[in-house]
């Protein structure tokens, strides 16, 4: 199986820093089976909270790191990133409400501050990422547990 870009951008990288892939799991904090299964291409491109984690494991830029996972164009700005990011991110099993729940955390989001201090377009953007990985996330989890048949009925 051929190598996708990413994976082998994601293991240059790796190399390039004289890491295993179990050093980098480590520091990344997330598996090493994952890590191998993205360079070798037996696995897609990872979310953008995880593309983070290796991001500043490896001490890369998010931005180029985003770019060669395919989520960011040269081109795009931060703003476009945001729009396409929304649309992009969304699983298949996504109904309708979750989309509208998900577009309406994204803009409802009022000046963001760390210390006082507002933060910076990038900034914000990355927050928003690491938003949508969770948001998924936590949608899916709660998908999965509203399955199952409720305790002590033997109705559904």
């Amino acid at each position: 199986m051929e190598q996708p870009a990413f994976g082998t951008y994601l293991k240059q990288q790796r190399e390039h820093k004289q890491w295993s892939i179990n050093q980098l799991a480590e520091v990344a904090g997330i598996s090493n089976s994952q890590i191998s299964r993205i360079e070798n291409g037996l696995r897609g491109v990872p979310k953008p909270s995880t593309l983070r984690k290796i991001a500043d494991a490896l001490g890369v830029s998010y931005t180029e790191m985003m770019k060669n996972a395919g989520y960011w164009g040269d081109d795009d700005s931060v703003e476009q990133h945001s729009h396409e990011s929304y649309r992009s991110n969304v699983p298949e099993w996504a109904t309708s409400k979750d989309r509208r729940d998900f577009k309406k955390m994204l803009e409802e989001d009022g000046e963001l501050m760390f210390d006082g201090i507002p933060l910076d377009e990038e900034d914000r953007q990355r927050i928003k990422d690491v938003l949508t990985g969770l948001f998924w996330e936590a949608k899916q989890m709660n998908k999965h547990k509203s399955k199952s048949p409720p305790t002590g009925s033997d109705q559904e």
